[in-house]
């Protein structure tokens, strides 16, 4: 039993789900590891591919589970005066991350993945949070209308 009492016990019911925000919060964080994943892997002039589960009938009518390379495209590109922009997305939508501007400019394309990074580490503590919304209501007027 003295075992158990070096341990800090509490009283704590485990919630049924996240709140919509965290899950928000939380979806941009993953595609932003993604980005950082396919980033690393073109500096290394290598791929990034991972695989998702695909259900697909055969001849005979029987449900296959394949295992398929994920597309995943780069959310960045060079732009005509050789810097590289980064645009960041929620879903296809298109984040503004400032009034009028939707892209990041960097100098080099060696300050992709820290710019990702930081990123991820600003979405993550919440700082994304009204840009996520913004997005989110935008989705929901198209199937208002």
């Amino acid at each position: 039993m003295s075992t158990l009492n070096s341990l800090k016990l509490v009283a704590v019911i485990k919630p049924a789900k996240l709140p919509p925000v965290v899950q928000r919060r939380n979806k941009l964080s993953d595609k932003i590891w993604e980005q950082i994943q396919l980033a690393e892997a073109k500096s290394n002039g290598g791929t990034y591919a991972p695989l998702k589960s695909k259900r697909l009938k055969d001849l005979e009518g029987n449900i296959k589970l394949l295992e398929v390379p994920k597309r995943i495209k780069p959310w960045w590109f060079t732009a005509p005066n050789g810097k590289v922009c980064l645009i960041l997305r929620y879903g296809s939508k298109v984040l503004e991350i400032a009034q009028g501007k939707s892209a990041i400019e960097l100098d080099k394309p060696a300050e992709l993945i820290p710019t990702l990074q930081k990123i991820k580490t600003a979405v993550e503590a919440g700082e994304l949070d009204h840009l996520i919304n913004a997005a989110t209501e935008a989705v929901r007027m198209g199937f208002k209308h």
